[in-house]
């Protein structure tokens, strides 16, 4: 386990960014999709990103992973020590994508291809709809993430099909952490299995343990808990959390399921029509009448409103089971 978790109160999310997205605005034609949003993901923290249907949160996550490049705005992605500010500004002001010196870098991630995310800042990424190799192995869809590794140790020419001792060693190499993580996620058994073959919750599983063997910095996951049971949701959490004080990623997670983000989330960041209502540690989110406000449908002015019936009916602000309710069509 990572020593150097701490409670979510030390507010890493402002003291030590791994993430950064300042005034991020996507428009599409006449529509505001996104509309000057700023907050932080924390490094080594949990950050949930939440909100009624058509809020923007699919949106940040596209801006953020390069699929959409934004309208406005800076998506600063950290890695190794804090970097100063005048090391940020003469970045931004140079025109480059990236600075890095070994293991630390500073990334404009609006900058870059969605393939240079990946592969030279460290974010990775799984979608609401599960995108494995179905007609791969286990193994093999675990094997295919660390391609970037054995093209490299290649020479990027038919070094691999001669056998050079460097791709051996580096095919060696991936096999092993991916059999590292078949174990983890308690599908070792399945390993030549076809992976269209796997119980739903285990393909959630293997897809995301797919993304950690790209070696990621930050892992971006669109409803990791769609569709899956009560267990399965346990073992997501279980293994979110692992993720987070084991290996020391930093996990960005769109999520309906509140219980998952309840019981998980170090910090919480709540959308409605592309604007930031919230942002801050789980049990003041929840209590938040603006939050509640917006999961009910409630318009702005009845916002009062609402919040003085809740303390009405509950002296402590409570919202978990209205949160859980559903989302506004």
């Amino acid at each position: 386990m990572n020593p150097t978790h701490a409670p979510a109160s030390h507010a890493r999310w402002t003291e030590d960014p791994v993430l950064t997205v300042e005034h991020l605005t996507m428009r599409f034609g006449g529509l505001t999709a996104i509309d000057d949003l700023s907050f932080s993901v924390g490094r080594g923290d949990i950050t949930a990103l939440i909100g009624p249907n058509g809020a923007g949160k699919t949106t940040v996550f596209n801006c953020v992973t390069g699929f959409y490049k934004p309208t406005e705005g800076r998506i600063l992605l950290r890695r190794g020590a804090k970097p100063s500010d005048a090391a940020i500004a003469e970045l931004t002001r140079s025109g480059r994508q990236y600075d890095r010196d070994g293991e630390n870098g500073i990334y404009l991630l609006e900058r870059m291809n969605d393939f240079r995310i990946t592969a030279i800042a460290g974010v990775a990424r799984t979608f609401q709809n599960i995108r494995l190799f179905g007609g791969m192995t286990v193994l093999e869809n675990l094997l295919v993430a660390q391609h970037n590794h054995l093209m490299r140790a290649s020479g990027y020419t038919i070094g691999g099909l001669i056998g050079l001792p460097g791709w051996r060693r580096e095919a060696e190499r991936a096999k092993d952490k991916a059999i590292a993580w078949l174990e983890r996620i308690d599908l070792i058994d399945r390993a030549d299995d076809p992976a269209a073959d796997l119980a739903y919750g285990d393909q959630r599983r293997l897809e995301i343990a797919r993304a950690m063997c790209t070696d990621p910095r930050l892992l971006c996951l669109d409803e990791p808990a769609a569709g899956l049971n009560p267990r399965e949701s346990s073992e997501l959490n279980d293994l979110l959390r692992s993720i987070r004080d084991r290996d020391g990623v930093s996990v960005l997670l769109i999520e309906h399921d509140m219980g998952v983000v309840m019981q998980i989330s170090d910090h919480i960041v709540v959308l409605d029509y592309g604007k930031k209502i919230a942002d801050g540690a789980a049990a003041a989110v929840r209590d938040d009448p603006k939050v509640i406000a917006a999961y009910l449908g409630v318009d702005d002015e009845e916002v009062d409103e609402v919040e003085e019936a809740l303390h009405q009916n509950d002296p402590q602000g409570s919202a978990n089971a209205q949160l859980g309710e559903g989302d506004r069509a």
